[in-house]
């Protein structure tokens, strides 16, 4: 990501208004807090001017395509690409109505891992770069270089697709992920270690926390029910009070519901003010679903989504 990139991204954006082959833009613009980026929807030609592209660039921008109306482009990452397909798959957006602006992406930076590692907070810092393997961090006019690694979203290290697989445009050049996927799954890993009790001991501890604000619900392009389960009182499916066995049972009501649709984007944990490591049970539940069905969410807008087909072959027990 670098400043040729963003000129282009302006550009194409530019020309996609002044043609009339997007009646809006959905992008990033810089947020109000340093080392941010806020979503961008805008019709107005001017905008496209504030459009950025950064390693802060954190939000799954597919989340808005149920909502803007009209022809789309939209400004989309790996993980984001893979959820405008999965909602294509879904018929919750039409691919002729949105236009993928694809953005290579090595990995998205995690300002919290480095306001740690610096012992600083992000107004003390001058500059972050991302500079391949390692992360220049500018205080006081001292560089502090940090392993690339150490700062990245868990999920970024884990990314499969740092160059969007469905685009219509793409900005710049394809990119390879700075991966470790070990590094990735090591909290799963952690779980997966566990005997069952201990298991359950964790996420009841976790899901105690949880102040059930449903933050992760709203962040989730794969969340696109007009009505979730949760507000409805005939039947009612768990109490409106938030109590860890409710708050566990949403949690796994939710995570099949998006079974086959979560692409790892990472948003769900990011954006939960408790801190409860949701992704655990997101990516696991996409593990099972590979495993078990060889499907991959948002990988092929032609392919009917996951429970959606049927084929005899496949073991009668599955659907008894």
């Amino acid at each position: 990501m670098d400043s040729n990139m963003e000129q282009e991204l302006r550009k194409e954006a530019r020309k996609l208004l002044d043609e009339g082959k997007a009646d809006h833009i959905v992008g990033f613009a810089r947020g109000s807090l340093k080392f941010t980026a806020t979503p961008l929807i805008t019709r107005e030609k001017e905008e496209v001017a504030s459009l950025v592209i950064n390693p802060f660039i954190v939000n799954n921008l597919a989340k808005f395509l149920t909502e803007v109306p009209g022809r789309v482009g939209i400004v989309a990452k790996g993980c984001d690409s893979r959820s405008v397909v999965s909602l294509i798959q879904d018929n919750q957006v039409s691919r002729d109505d949105v236009v993928i602006i694809g953005v290579p992406c090595s990995g998205l930076i995690d300002i919290a891992k480095v306001e740690q590692l610096v012992n600083k907070d992000r107004d003390e810092i001058d500059d972050i770069a991302l500079q391949g393997e390692k992360v220049a961090v500018i205080i006081g006019g001292q560089k502090t270089e940090l392993p690339t690694k150490e700062v990245l979203f868990e999920h970024c290290l884990g990314c499969e697709s740092p160059t969007p697989q469905e685009y219509d445009i793409l900005v710049g050049i394809p990119t390879n992920a700075i991966g470790d996927k070990e590094l990735s799954l090591r909290r799963i890993k952690q779980l997966e270690d566990m005997v069952p009790e201990q298991r359950w001991a964790f996420w009841k501890k976790q899901l105690s926390r949880c102040i059930r604000c449903y933050a992760c619900r709203q962040v989730c392009p794969a969340c696109f029910c007009e009505r979730c389960f949760v507000e409805e009182s005939q039947p009612q499916w768990i109490s409106p009070v938030s109590q860890w066995q409710d708050n566990l049972m949403f949690q796994v009501i939710r995570n099949i519901h998006v079974a086959g649709r979560c692409t790892d984007c990472g948003e769900c944990e990011r954006v939960c003010p408790q801190n409860i490591p949701l992704r655990s049970l997101s990516k696991k539940m996409s593990e099972l679903v590979d495993e078990m069905f060889h499907y991959q969410a948002g990988i092929d807008k032609d392919a009917p989504a996951l429970m959606t087909a049927y084929e005899p072959v496949e073991a009668e027990d599955l659907i008894m």
